[in-house]
Parts: C-alpha cells; sequence; structure tokens
C-alpha cells in the first residue's frame, strides 16, 4: 500500500498555480470551517479549528508564501495534514483555494526543484510535476512551517 500511495498527489489551487502535497501525509480534506484566531501569532497561523473535539491549527499557505490573503469561498478547503514537529508528528490543517484531484505521477515525470532566485520560496519545494503543458509544484511539508511556532500555537497554555 505504501508504495501505491509513493507516487500519488493531492492537487490544488492557490491563486493560478496548482500544488501538490504526498498523499500518504494527507489525513482527510474538509470544507472550510470557522477559524478561531489566535492574538500575536505569525500571520500565516490563522487559528485554530474544531476537529471531533480536538483543536487543529490552521496555516495560511498563500501568506506563507507571500501572497496575499484571499476571501473564503464555497471552493475553500482545509487539508489536514501531518508534518514532523520537533517531538512529534503534528496535525495541522492548510488552508487552500480549492482541492482539485489526486494524481498519479511516475517519478520520470518530476523534475528536481529549481535553484534560483532569491528568499525561501525553493526550499519549500520537493519538485516539479508536469503534466502535458502544465505544471505543478510539489511542496516539501517539514519546510513549509517553523514546526516550533506551530507547536507554540497548538499547546495549551
Amino acid at each position: 500500500m505504501a508504495e501505491l500511495l509513493e507516487h500519488q498527489y493531492l492537487t490544488f489551487s492557490l491563486a493560478t498555480e496548482l500544488y501538490a502535497l504526498p498523499v500518504g501525509r494527507v489525513l482527510e480534506v474538509l470544507e472550510c470551517a470557522r477559524i478561531t484566531r489566535l492574538p500575536c501569532q505569525e500571520p500565516y497561523l490563522k487559528g485554530l479549528i474544531d476537529l471531533r473535539g480536538r483543536g487543529i491549527p490552521v496555516l495560511d499557505l498563500r501568506l506563507r508564501f507571500g501572497m496575499e490573503e484571499a476571501e473564503i469561498t464555497k471552493n475553500s478547503a482545509i487539508i489536514v495534514v501531518e508534518l514532523a514537529g520537533e517531538e512529534a508528528a503534528l496535525v495541522v490543517g492548510l488552508l487552500a483555494d480549492s482541492v482539485e484531484e489526486v494524481m498519479e505521477m511516475a517519478p520520470d515525470r518530476i523534475d528536481a526543484a529549481p535553484r534560483f532566485g532569491s528568499g525561501p520560496a525553493g526550499d519549500f519545494l520537493k519538485g516539479i510535476g508536469r503534466v502535458e503543458d502544465s505544471f505543478f509544484l510539489i511542496l516539501d511539508m517539514d519546510k513549509l512551517f517553523d514546526s516550533g511556532e506551530v507547536e507554540a500555537a497548538c499547546s495549551p497554555a
């Protein structure tokens, strides 16, 4: 089963670009729920949602990537994933404009992440998938966020 999931990616959109996450790290996809804001946090830490009685932090990928904040629409979704934490795995929600589909991608259709330009954006990419005449950006989830900040946002005071 793990081998099957190894080449599958959940694709989603932010603005006009397609991004992807390995399916094996995605726990579920939710309709956008009410997000309770937390004071004094990084702007990309949107707040908490209730997931079956547990507070899950929601992280806004648009803000993390330096994009303009988007209004929540009927297509907006929260992708619940597992991130590597400093002490244990963290369950977090990633806010996306829309979730597209699960795609199977052979390794020969994935190029290495480009290493040009300045800023941390390249550090967030694991690779670039090619489908016909378009691309999708495969994210390295363990490098997206400072796990200490996320853990602090999740921890009870």
